[in-house]
């Protein structure tokens, strides 16, 4: 009479595992959701995500109802965002300078709304392929890639980590030459899928339908097998080939000053910024080089024709005398500085300032200005308030620094270079949009990403070139980024970092422009690839399942 009942008292570690999913699915879908995010930099536990996604696929395979499939989705949505964007709430500070557990509120309001994206994915794959671990896998992945999209647009877009991220440093990477991140995006569930339903047959204990639904699940494995075997031939093959670096590229120098978010704007400080610097900058050699400063570097007007008011004693000739002062012959400076925009009532030195631009110059050794590019996909509450009127009313206007917003640009563009060719600008975190960063009909040699990230905590700097490495691949071009406080980083065409300047150092780099390629798939076609790689994976679900019956 002992034994059974001891027997009864212990269970066996796969029935408490059961009686867990059973009792506490969504408990655990918000476990895996906060998991599921340690991939992304700076932690990269890829593994860990790719497990966690697993869990989940088990729980919304397991799911009775509609309902719990949304509930599933969205609880884990919620945990994937609040741990992946809890940089933010530091960032809050900064911006409102209010405190930093207001901040984390603000991240969990975020968190609820992008939550649906996946709560809506998993409700779609859950109603086209319940029980048929193939078509569910497949059909989630290509929902996933949808909303991972429409996550990029809706609302203006934020689309800060996609899925696709993770594997950054992996073969897989190289996939997004021709589907892009999204579709990147949809092989990291398909990773995830070839556990989470097999997962799900184990815990059952129908050990038949568990080695039928990895049986079922042999075709998708050696696909995606297939496609890391194909990035890492074509990673094998451009390190053999690899000549991004080479001696008859121009020069550049990336300057990262180290000055901090607290210190930028700060009265006073002006001087001591511009000495940090022009120390940064000063010429080793005799070389010409293009010169990179980081996002808003100076707080000084470059353009003339503004009302003197405005200048507070520091004429643009000034400004631009001090930064010639640094440059030789042949230089190019490109640096961030603001534009204003103003009325066209009264005289000239009457008018009001009405507008800004978030701009990046490019200036010669002869003080001459080359070009402008103005940021287009603004930050909103950050470098804008929706709604003005109202929010100001009830005082909100502190969300947004200053009395009138930043204003957006026309989108990419190219600026001419001379000799040193064409580059492509992205302000901060535009670079974050996939297929929405070259002008595809004057295609730059190269996308310089000036940035600050001096706002953007401990997680947010690693997280920012994590996704400017995925722009560099899915476009063939090298990406540039210079920051106030980290990381500042040389990147080449096929994603990898040759040379960088970790947080909280003040550094420069002097290198050559690694080369471009010839464009990729991706960059002729854009996201059209990534929908279309989602179209692909739900008509091959439907197909199955319409055969299966």
């Amino acid at each position: 009479m002992f034994e059974p009942d001891r027997l009864k008292r212990h269970k066996p570690p796969v029935h408490i595992v059961v009686d867990l999913l059973r009792k506490y699915p969504f408990w655990l879908s918000l476990i895996a959701g906060a998991l599921s995010a340690t991939g992304f930099a700076p932690l990269g536990f890829w593994p860990v995500s790719l497990l966690a996604l697993a869990l989940w696929i088990a729980i919304i395979d397991r799911a009775e109802s509609r309902k719990a499939a949304f509930w599933a989705g969205w609880l884990f949505g919620l945990g994937h965002f609040v741990v992946g964007l809890n940089w933010i709430a530091k960032a809050f500070t900064f911006q409102a300078a209010m405190p930093e557990w207001l901040g984390y509120i603000a991240v969990v309001l975020l968190s609820l709304y992008l939550a649906v994206y996946p709560a809506l994915t998993a409700l779609g794959a859950w109603w086209l392929g319940r029980g048929r671990p193939v078509v569910f896998v497949l059909a989630l992945a290509g929902l996933w890639i949808i909303t991972e999209w429409l996550r990029s647009w809706v609302f203006s877009g934020f689309i800060w980590n996609p899925l696709g991220v993770i594997v950054v440093e992996l073969p897989y990477a190289a996939s997004a030459r021709s589907i892009g991140t999204y579709g990147l995006s949809g092989i990291v569930i398909c990773l995830a899928g070839l556990v989470g339903p097999f997962v799900s047959g184990l815990l059952t204990l129908q050990a038949r339908i568990a080695m039928r639904r990895a049986f079922d699940l042999i075709i998708l494995a050696i696909a995606i097998v297939l496609l890391g075997i194909i990035g890492s031939a074509n990673d094998i093959i451009a390190a053999d080939n690899d000549q991004s670096v080479s001696g008859n590229q121009p020069n550049i120098t990336v300057v990262q000053p180290n000055i901090g978010q607290q210190d930028k704007w700060q009265a006073g400080y002006e001087e001591q910024n511009l000495a940090k610097l022009a120390g940064l900058t000063r010429r080793k050699d005799d070389e010409p080089r293009i010169l990179f400063w980081p996002e808003a570097a100076i707080p000084d007007y470059l353009e003339t024709g503004y009302p003197q008011r405005y200048y507070y004693g520091r004429s643009p000739e000034i400004v631009r005398a001090q930064l010639a002062s640094l440059m030789k012959p042949g230089d190019v400076l490109v640096l961030g500085a603001l534009k204003l925009e103003f009325d066209d009532a009264g005289a000239p030195d009457e008018r009001r300032a009405i507008g800004a631009r978030n701009s990046v110059f490019a200036m010669d050794a002869d003080r001459e200005l080359l070009g402008r590019y103005d940021k287009s996909h603004l930050v909103p509450y950050g470098e804008y308030l929706p709604m003005r009127p109202l929010l100001s009313a009830i005082g909100l206007s502190r969300l947004a620094p200053g009395d009138f917003d930043f204003w957006p640009g026309p989108g990419p563009r190219s600026l001419d270079l001379g000799a040193f060719g064409k580059a492509g600008l992205q302000v901060c975190y535009e670079i974050i949009f996939s297929g929405q960063v070259v002008h595809r009909e004057d295609r730059p040699d190269f996308i310089f990403n000036p940035s600050n990230d001096a706002w953007f905590g401990a997680w947010g700097p690693p997280q920012h070139l994590a996704q400017a490495r995925l722009r560099a691949i899915e476009e063939g071009l090298p990406v540039i980024r210079s920051t106030p406080t980290g990381i500042s980083a040389v990147i080449t065409s096929k994603g990898k970092v040759v040379e960088s300047i970790p947080m909280g150092q003040a550094g420069r780099i002097d290198t050559k422009l690694p080369r471009p390629e010839s464009p990729t798939v991706f960059a002729q076609y854009g996201n059209i690839l990534s929908l279309g790689f989602a179209l692909i994976l739900l008509i091959c679900a439907i197909a199955i399942r319409l055969r299966a019956r």
